[in-house]
């Protein structure tokens, strides 16, 4: 398979072929310049995603039936998925219910704009913008430190848990900044980036075996460049299965770190 930049050497003097660029997810629908506001096709696929899982499980939830439709089957199993695979055996039985809707929530928002990466005619992983991680990180740190502070008894009882007991005097200080620094700065940093940085970096490479497919296969005027332009089609359709696979894992994985941190929150023990 060729490179990135051997399929951008592939250019004539008289132009050619251009590698996609971070510049490619950058979509207005409203507006357009980068210092102004904008509406974007994200912003319109994360709205149009909020209407249809809302849609999806209000319209399944009131027509309920001992008997499943395949559309209510299909609505259990993602609710079983993360009531027990996730919410009760990371947070524990007696402590996962109130959190439930927060993490049922993140899971199906996430897998949702993490597939419109694949989907036809939009094609766009609206996670691949940061300010969206960014939000969805905020909803968890927030609730994450509200749980927190109630729970181990205010500001001051939350700050001390941070430092675990039982250890010496002079390593106390040193402890409660590292995890000052963890709690507060590293954790939300590393959620939000990883989810972006897995689906950018997901869509640009699909960006390049399709665009650099088509340029090599009706473009470069050779025969031998025209088989690996078709080679190049097929790898893609064979990266666009893995790419499902890699949306479904960071969709769950934000999810699973979430139950993790809300489950610390809840512990009596750091």
């Amino acid at each position: 398979m060729l490179s990135v930049p051997l399929m951008a050497g592939v250019a004539t003097d008289g132009g050619g072929f251009q590698t996609p660029s971070t510049n490619d997810f950058w979509w207005p629908l409203i507006g357009g310049d980068h210092n102004n506001f904008a509406f974007t096709r994200p912003s319109l696929v994360m709205l149009i995603s909020v209407v249809v899982l809302g849609w999806f499980f209000v319209s399944v939830s009131s027509r309920l039936s001992v008997v499943p439709s395949k559309r209510q089957w299909l609505a259990e199993q993602v609710y079983d998925f993360v009531r027990n695979g996730i919410g009760r055996d990371v947070i524990g039985a007696k402590d996962f219910k109130p959190f439930l809707p927060l993490l049922f929530t993140m899971f199906t928002l996430i897998l949702f704009n993490n597939v419109a990466g694949v989907i036809p005619f939009v094609q766009y992983p609206t996670t691949s913008r940061i300010a969206f991680p960014i939000i969805l990180t905020l909803v968890v740190y927030v609730t994450y430190h509200v749980v927190a502070i109630r729970r181990k008894g205010g500001v001051f009882g939350y700050l001390k848990s941070l430092v675990p007991p039982g250890l010496p005097g002079w390593l106390r200080p040193i402890m409660f900044i590292l995890e000052v620094l963890t709690y507060f700065f590293v954790r939300p940093l590393t959620l939000a980036l990883r989810l972006f940085g897995n689906m950018m970096a997901g869509h640009l490479m699909l960006l390049v075996f399709i665009v650099g497919g088509e340029y090599l296969l009706l473009h470069s005027g050779s025969i031998a460049l025209g088989g690996a332009g078709v080679l190049s089609f097929a790898f893609s359709i064979v990266m666009t299965f893995f790419e499902l696979l890699i949306e479904f894992l960071q969709a769950f994985i934000f999810t699973m770190l979430t139950a993790l941190y809300l489950s610390d929150a809840v512990s009596e023990h750091h």
